[in-house]
């Protein structure tokens, strides 16, 4: 289902009459105008140049079937710059985007000198110039040649708004700030500082990772309790408000992490070096300690610390050294696995819904192609650090609520509502139809911890380890709330928490940096000064880079993976089907997690027709049913580069009859 807008609109005409509203254009050229009691159609002819993201004004009128409308008016553009090829055309040069919902090119002003066949940005001077054609736009910036892997990986991130490089002024800056930070240990610490530096504390994160967030810290109480410090670079001791680095951090307001690389928030000196938490050095953090007794937190403390990470683990290293007893770290790891399994295992009792899926990633070569897959399987590791982040968000975000109310307006909480009762409906039907019985309280959602969130515990857990896992795992994701940050505190579905924020990644979110400075002032007994709505319009902005952030990381894979079918025409894989439509089924490949469409029409045994009700291809005369879930058998046919798709043909399955 598509995501309904936020605002509120009139009803539809019947006919005849004039609605405003923000209009959504699929990958065919078909317009809906969003609204909550049932969206609008536009064809494709009637769009009067709208995109997806703009705020029309329409005018309806009654069609042979439903109520049709027609784009009158844009009120306000989303978007003014676009990416993608320039082509030769009749008139001279156009862009042809990559955004495959714009469904025209653009004619290039004042670019005599443009290259036919590489990719740039545009911005557009005239949407309706008075001669008629298509909108006039002159070229900003000449990305590379098309097809290159270092040009489209930069202008996957242009498509999105997000810029590669950081302006000369912030780098000075930053360099300003590492010039006289570099050595943290010749400096004398601020005695307001707690000093951890002679506790045993450790990071965990991925292999390849440069910005190293937060670190644990474990040691043992003379009374026998515990002590877990989770300590988080103090990124608002170096970026100040105002500055040119927080500007540039709130404007990107996310890190951006593609196939290949990561576009920071901060610039390298500080999110790779000066903030990020590395071993053997001194480094300022921001830090929740937590006294414990059992699998009960007695304690808690909020204050700027002073660290040195004395081991850098990586999942897999950490996962080593639980396992082996001799290792160094085990008893530390042993200790915070215990308490924090105890955590997980209370979260999942509470009502918190568990995803925990394995994630599959093209692994490149030095030059950007692809060499192989790897799957990140979800171990112990992960949950450890999963579980004490959580632990840290939630505590400072219960901590915060507490000193100046629940209904204050101050702070950004990370918030994820109930799922609404249409797409839970439609999910227990989907689950119904591959033979998972989801049952939902007498109206959907149920209370924020009640039954419908151990049901979908019940339906993940079943489905563990079975081919139709990561189907089950995607469409309960898509049935939920999208989580978001705010200034209203509503709680977590999700996590079933009542406070959340992000806490733990100030070097990549920019929320997280909100949420430190706000805690330092309430910390200091201070008076918090900014203007509330200040605060919400950061954080929606923030909520909106996350998701392009988020599309631009999907288009990076979705890339390689495209390149890497290129390579497999007429190779014979195993998958699973992913999806049904009216014009054939979508078959995600087992090793890759690659998606390609098989077409009804190419299906040779029979002749197949869709059935929303059973998600499933039925076919006519044997009444076989290639139903979603279902393991199927397939072969390469074609790939476009272009388009960024992979066809399929079905070689064998063996449906299930009626």
């Amino acid at each position: 289902m598509r995501e309904k807008e936020k605002k509120q609109l009139p009803k539809p005409a019947a006919g005849g009459g004039r609605v405003r509203g923000i209009i959504d254009v699929t990958r065919g050229g078909r317009g809906f105008l969003l609204q909550e009691n049932g969206d609008i159609p536009i064809l494709r002819d009637a769009l009067g140049s709208a995109l997806s993201g703009d705020l029309v004004e329409i005018v309806t009128r009654r069609g042979q079937r439903e109520v049709v409308g027609r784009v009158v008016q844009v009120l306000e553009r989303k978007r003014g710059s676009f990416v993608g090829e320039l082509v030769k055309t009749a008139d001279g040069v156009g862009l042809r985007p990559d955004d495959p919902r714009v469904y025209f090119d653009f004619r290039i002003v004042g670019a005599s000198g443009a290259p036919v066949g590489h990719k740039a940005v545009i911005d557009v001077v005239e949407w309706n110039p008075p001669a008629g054609g298509g909108p006039l736009a002159k070229v900003r910036e000449v990305i590379g040649p098309a097809g290159e892997h270092e040009t489209e990986m930069r202008a996957i991130v242009a498509a999105r708004g997000f810029e590669t490089d950081f302006p000369k002024d912030v780098l000075d800056e930053a360099d300003k700030l590492y010039a006289e930070w570099s050595d943290v240990s010749t400096y004398e610490v601020d005695t307001s500082r707690k000093d951890f530096r002679g506790i045993p504390t450790l990071t965990i994160d991925p292999e390849n990772a440069k910005d190293f967030d937060d670190a644990i810290s474990y040691r043992k109480l003379e009374d026998g309790s515990e002590e877990i410090g989770v300590h988080i670079a103090d990124v608002t001791h170096f970026v100040r408000p105002g500055s040119l680095l927080d500007r540039e951090a709130e404007k990107r307001a996310t890190s951006i992490y593609l196939v290949d690389r990561t576009i920071p928030m901060l610039p390298p000196q500080l999110s790779n070096d000066l903030c990020s938490l590395k071993p053997e050095v001194d480094r300022l953090t921001f830090s929740a300690v937590f006294t414990v007794k059992g699998d009960e937190v007695t304690d808690r403390w909020f204050g700027r610390t002073v660290i040195r990470s004395t081991k850098r683990f990586t999942y897999d290293g950490a996962d080593t050294a639980l396992k082996e007893t001799a290792l160094p770290y085990h008893a530390e790891l042993s200790a915070l696995w215990r308490f924090a399994s105890a955590l997980r295992k209370k979260r999942f009792d509470e009502g918190a819904v568990m995803f925990g899926t394995d994630e599959v990633r093209p692994v490149l070569d030095a030059k950007g192609e692809v060499i192989g897959f790897k799957r990140t399987i979800y171990t112990e590791s992960h949950q450890l650090i999963e579980e004490l982040m959580l632990l840290a968000n939630r505590e400072v975000a219960g901590y915060v609520s507490k000193r100046l109310g629940r209904k204050n307006r101050l702070f950004v909480y990370r918030i994820h509502d109930v799922p609404n009762a249409e797409k839970l409906d439609e999910l227990s039907v989907f689950l119904r139809a591959i033979g998972y019985q989801l049952s939902l309280p007498a109206r959907a959602g149920g209370s924020k911890t009640g039954t419908s969130q151990k049901d979908l515990n019940r339906i993940l857990t079943q489905a563990k380890g079975k081919p139709e896992e990561r189907l089950i795992t995607t469409a309960t994701i898509r049935s939920m709330a999208k989580a978001v940050y705010t200034t209203k505190n509503i709680g977590h579905y999700g996590l079933a928490f009542d406070d959340y924020a992000h806490f733990t990644s100030p070097i990549r979110r920019y929320p997280d940096v909100m949420v430190h400075r706000t805690l330092a002032t309430i910390l200091e007994g201070k008076q918090i000064t900014e203007d509330p709505a200040q605060i919400e319009q950061k954080a929606v902005h923030a909520s909106s880079r996350e998701v392009d952030a988020a599309e631009a990381e999907r288009a990076s894979v979705k890339l390689k993976q495209v390149e890497y079918f290129a390579k497999l025409i007429g190779e014979k894989r195993e998958g699973v089907i992913s999806g049904v439509t009216e014009w054939g089924i979508f078959i995600e490949d087992s090793l890759t997690g690659a998606e390609g469409l098989v077409r009804l029409a190419t299906i040779t045994d029979d002749t197949y027709e869709h059935d929303p009700k059973k998600f499933a291809a039925v076919g006519r005369t044997t009444k076989k049913i290639l139903r979603l879930g279902d393991p199927a058998t397939f072969i390469v046919e074609r790939v476009s580069l272009e388009d960024r798709t992979i066809d399929f043909s079905l070689q064998t399955n063996e449906p299930v009859t009626n």
